[in-house]
């Protein structure tokens, strides 16, 4: 099973090995990615145990890291003994589940083809190996800002937060967003939510910070005073 694995991933820096699983990041992404790094230090906002650290130091890729590059979990394991009942015995078999994150752009079949063949040719000692493909999505890229959606998400964020406005990738697969960017291709899109000071999204202990609700409330509303007004 490490044999395996580490056809995938190398295990010292995360990097996925298989080119099919990346992509090439669009010219507009890398440089929001730069301005958001400017702004977050994503290093910075997680509990580290001790003194882990994050797999890279440089922000950029910090940011690019969590949307842009696939990343492999192992998110469950079977055939392994619990501890307090393992022994020096041979198992008859071990299995896990794997979840592979796609950037945009990445064919999902084509991908669950190439995980497919990697994990099943040439096994090593002449082991039985076999892959099953549960289900595959595809990522989404947002179309690239209209000019007066920019202008107007930039005059929103500066009187709402004194700040210019970031963006980047977020979250895993969100199948909602690719099928209404399949059906309405020409639409812009403004995606953006509450994640304000410790508020631990998903997490047993979220909450929303009301001040920074109030401020993105705003923000939103500015934005489509300044559709309302462009489109009469």
């Amino acid at each position: 099973m490490r044999q395996l694995l580490s056809r995938l991933e190398d295990e010292a820096t995360g990097r996925l090995k298989l080119e099919a699983l990346h992509v090439a990041v669009p010219p507009e992404r890398l440089e929001q990615a730069r301005g958001a790094a400017a702004t977050l230090a994503l290093g910075e906002k997680f509990p580290w145990a001790g003194g882990t650290q994050p797999m890279t130091a440089d922000l950029v890729e910090q940011v690019l890291n969590r949307n842009w590059r696939p990343t492999l979990s192992v998110t469950a394991a079977d055939g392994l003994p619990p501890l307090v009942s393992g022994g020096n015995v041979l198992r008859p078999f071990t299995a896990v589940k794997l979840s592979i994150r796609l950037p945009p752009g990445v064919e999902p079949k084509a991908a669950l083809e190439a995980v497919k063949r990697t994990l099943e040719s040439d096994p090593p000692y002449g082991a039985r190996v076999t892959f099953e493909g549960e289900k595959s999505a595809a990522g989404w890229n947002a179309p690239e800002l209209a000019p007066w959606l920019g202008a107007a998400v930039e005059r929103a964020s500066q009187g709402a937060f004194g700040q210019p406005y970031r963006a980047m990738g977020e979250g895993g697969t969100i199948p909602f967003m690719a099928m209404l960017g399949e059906r309405f291709p020409e639409a812009q899109f403004l995606i953006t939510g509450v994640l304000g000071p410790g508020s631990n999204a998903h997490g047993p202990n979220e909450f929303l910070h009301i001040p920074t609700g109030k401020k993105l409330t705003a923000a939103v509303a500015s934005v489509l005073a300044d559709h309302f007004t462009r489109a009469r």
